[in-house]
């Protein structure tokens, strides 16, 4: 059965088509998360007729913060919706590292960074989804729809979706946008086959309140090991904990709790007032560098295209940046390459860096976490800034 979207006329200037004056083009974006949902306002703001199709059959609350760093946040603004986060949000928040005792090893000068970049914000991702989701129109989402095959000529093979008697069906659009994550079915028919490589540690993460107020956010590293805390704007406390392990053998929640027992004031009372129901595991994983993110009709976004180690926080951040692209180049005169040499090679060099962050942090050898640890004290605030600069620096 064959379920095309609206048709539309128009001449063919590039590998999407651009409509001059009547019609509609046509887009179908696979995933309903942060980028998918991001492009797919983009794009209707621009004129352009989307169907998101989301797997799950229903959203639910998901347990986890986002920290929206100052080039994501301009990414919002250009989305329309950058007020809304903030207002929903919770900036100007001190942080830093620390060591297993509480020892400062490096403290954020956020006066500074806010001068130089912009204030980052913290927010819990399902307020974050809601946001995007409210924005656009009711009947854009559809949930409950599995996608089994893409083509490059913009086939999407797919499941009926919620509430429908249909089994597969077929649709067709100017462009398909995978969205759909690490495991990508649309990243298959661009690239073909790319297995994603564990990065030697799992992470835990939970979203918890507790009585006390607290001060000094942040991450903690100890030896092969890490323990991070933010805190959110409904007074809740998103916290994470990060240790190398075999893949697929993160142990228990329990675990967990035994592990960081002796670490510093708080970290084992937001453990023990942690929902083991409802904290997230995860074994973290990074794509090798793809050869594209465009083929025939088809463009890749957010993990689907780079998924990266979240040792930035800017997984969520670049997802957001490739939808502003994306929804500004698509349509246009070779904009599907054009969208591709812009974004392959910045996301690229972050994941390369997220990456190096992550083995620095993951170090577990004595003597190599003493020159680190003494590494981080020494470091100027000001390098610290003229790394980020290109990282945060970007404007849509």
């Amino acid at each position: 059965m064959r379920e095309p979207l609206r048709s539309a006329g128009g001449t063919r200037t590039g590998i999407v088509t651009r409509y001059e004056g009547f019609g509609m083009a046509t887009a179908i974006v696979v995933g309903g998360g942060i980028g998918g949902t991001a492009v797919a306002l983009g794009l209707i703001e621009r004129g352009w007729s989307v169907r998101v199709l989301e797997r799950a059959a229903r959203y639910t609350e998901v347990g986890a913060g986002i920290s929206l760093w100052p080039n994501a946040l301009r990414a919002l603004d250009a989305l329309g919706v950058g007020a809304a986060v903030r207002a929903q949000g919770l900036d100007d928040v001190s942080a830093g590292i620390r060591d297993e005792r509480g020892r400062w090893l490096s403290r954020t000068d956020v006066a500074t960074m806010r001068r130089r970049f912009g204030a980052p914000v913290m927010i819990h991702r399902a307020a974050l989804l809601d946001i995007l989701r409210g924005a656009l129109p009711e009947d854009v989402v559809e949930t409950g729809v599995s996608v089994d095959r893409v083509d490059l000529d913009g086939t999407v093979v797919h499941s009926a979706g919620s509430g429908r008697d249909v089994g597969q069906v077929s649709s067709t659009a100017d462009l398909v946008v995978g969205a759909d994550g690490i495991r990508s079915v649309v990243r298959r028919a661009v690239c073909g086959e790319v297995a994603p490589r564990y990065a030697g540690y799992t992470v835990w993460r939970a979203v918890v309140g507790i009585a006390e107020p607290l001060t000094g956010f942040g991450e903690t590293w100890g030896r092969g090991a890490r323990f991070g805390m933010a805190p959110l704007p409904d007074g809740r406390i998103y916290c994470f904990a990060v240790y190398d392990a075999e893949e697929d053998a993160g142990g228990s929640f329990a675990d967990v709790r035994a592990r960081f027992a002796a670490w510093h004031h708080p970290i084992p009372a937001l453990l023990a007032a942690a929902d083991p129901n409802t904290v997230l595991h995860n074994d973290i994983y990074e794509l090798p560098a793809l050869s594209t993110f465009t083929a025939g009709r088809l463009a890749l976004l957010g993990d689907a295209a780079h998924a990266m180690t979240p040792n930035l926080g800017q997984g969520g951040c670049q997802a957001l940046e490739d939808a502003v692209v994306l929804s500004r180049l698509a349509g246009t005169t070779d904009g599907l390459r054009r969208y591709d040499s812009e974004r392959r090679p910045r996301t690229q060099m972050i994941t390369r860096r997220s990456g190096t962050i992550g083995v620095v942090a993951q170090l577990s050898a004595r003597p190599l976490v003493a020159v680190r640890d003494a590494a981080l004290r020494m470091t100027p605030a000001g390098a610290q800034f003229r790394s980020l600069g290109k990282v945060l620096d970007w404007e849509p």
